[in-house]
C-alpha cells in the first residue's frame, strides 16, 4: 500500500516533550504533518515548568526537515487548553488532529490519596482532554473533518497504588465513546489509545525496577519503548481511518482491540421482582461469558438487554 501521509494536516500533541508524546509528534511530523508540540515541562507529578523539552522536540523535527512549533501552555487549566489550539490556528491556520497525551502520576494508596491528588490528576488527564478537544471542536466542525485521540491505560483494570490515575483513565473511555457518537455525523472521529510502554507516569518507587543486566530484560525494555505505540496513534489520526469510538492497545510490537463485553445473563421470568435468593441461585448463569456480546452503542446495549420484554 502507499505510504500514509499527513501533508497539509495540522496536529496538536499534548505532553509531547518526552516519552509517548514525543514519539507521536516525531512520527506525524516525519509523515508531513505540521505539529504543535505542547509540553509544560513539569515533573511527572505535575510540578514546575521548563520550556526545554518542547523546544528540543521542535528542533529535532525541524532538523529532520519537518514543521513544528513549541507550546508550553498547561493542559491542567481550561485557559491553557484554549491557548494550545490558538497556537495551532495562529501558526498553521487550522487544526485537524488532536492527540490528547499529556499526563501526570501522583502515586498514593487509598485513603491517603486525598482530594488534591484526585483533582490534580483529573485536571491533566480528564479535564485537559475535555478542554483541549472542546477548544478544537469548532474548527473541526466548520471544516467537516477531524481526528481526536484520547489516552487511557490498562491501569484502569486495577491500579491499587495510583487510584486517581486509574479513575481518570477510566473516565476517558466514557468520554471517548460518548463523544464519538456526536462526532461521526460531523466528519470527526474519536478513538482511544491504551499504550503499553515505560513512561515517566508509569514509573514509581513502589514498583520493582525491571531494568536488570539480563538479556531478556534488556529486550523487554527495548520492546517497551514508546515508539512502538505511535504507529497505532498515527493510523487513528489519518484521514483513511474510519474507526470510531474504539479503544486500541499498542506496545511491545503487539496491536489489539480492547472492547467492552456483556454476558447474556439470566432473565427472571416470574411475576414481580426477582427474589434476592434467585439472583444468588443463578449467579453462574449471570456470569457465564460463553455468548457475550459487544454493544456498539447505548441503543445497541438496550436492545439486547431489554430484548426479552418485546419477545
Amino acid at each position: 500500500m502507499d505510504d500514509l501521509r499527513y501533508d497539509g494536516r495540522v496536529a496538536i500533541v499534548t505532553g509531547a516533550g518526552r516519552g509517548l508524546g514525543r514519539a507521536h509528534a516525531l512520527l506525524l511530523a516525519e509523515r508531513g504533518a505540521k505539529v504543535v508540540v505542547n509540553d509544560l515541562g513539569g515533573s511527572k507529578e505535575g510540578e514546575g515548568n521548563d520550556a526545554g523539552p518542547a523546544n528540543d522536540v521542535v528542533q529535532e523535527i525541524i532538523a529532520a526537515g519537518g514543521e513544528a512549533v513549541a507550546d508550553t501552555n498547561n493542559v491542567g487549566s481550561e485557559d491553557g487548553c484554549h491557548s494550545i489550539v490558538e497556537t495551532a490556528v495562529k501558526e498553521f491556520g487550522r487544526i485537524d488532529i488532536v492527540v490528547n497525551n499529556a499526563g501526570i502520576s501522583r502515586w498514593a494508596t487509598f485513603p491517603e490519596a486525598d482530594a488534591d491528588n484526585l483533582e490534580r490528576t483529573l485536571d491533566v488527564h480528564l479535564r485537559g482532554t475535555w478542554h483541549t478537544t472542546r477548544a478544537a471542536w469548532p474548527y473541526m466542525e466548520e471544516q467537516g473533518y477531524g481526528r481526536v485521540i484520547t489516552t487511557t491505560s490498562t491501569g484502569m483494570l486495577g491500579l491499587a497504588d495510583n487510584l486517581a490515575y486509574a479513575t481518570a483513565k477510566g473516565a476517558l473511555i466514557g468520554f471517548t465513546r460518548s463523544l464519538a457518537v456526536a462526532a461521526a455525523p460531523k466528519g470527526i472521529l474519536v478513538n482511544c489509545i491504551a499504550p503499553n510502554a515505560v513512561t515517566r507516569p508509569s514509573e514509581s518507587a513502589t514498583k520493582p525496577n525491571i531494568v536488570t543486566a539480563t538479556a531478556v530484560d534488556k529486550a523487554r525494555m527495548q520492546a517497551m519503548d514508546t515508539a512502538h505505540v505511535s504507529p497505532m496513534v498515527a493510523y487513528l489520526a489519518h484521514e483513511s481511518c474510519q474507526v470510531n469510538g474504539e479503544i486500541l492497545v499498542a506496545g511491545g510490537g503487539r496491536f489489539a482491540r480492547w472492547f467492552l463485553g456483556i454476558t447474556p445473563g439470566w432473565v427472571h421470568e416470574g411475576d414481580g421482582v426477582a427474589p434476592l435468593e434467585a439472583v444468588v441461585e443463578h449467579w453462574d448463569e449471570i456470569n457465564d461469558d460463553a455468548d457475550y456480546y459487544i454493544p456498539a452503542s447505548l441503543h445497541d446495549w438496550a436492545s439486547n438487554f431489554m430484548g426479552h420484554l418485546s419477545a
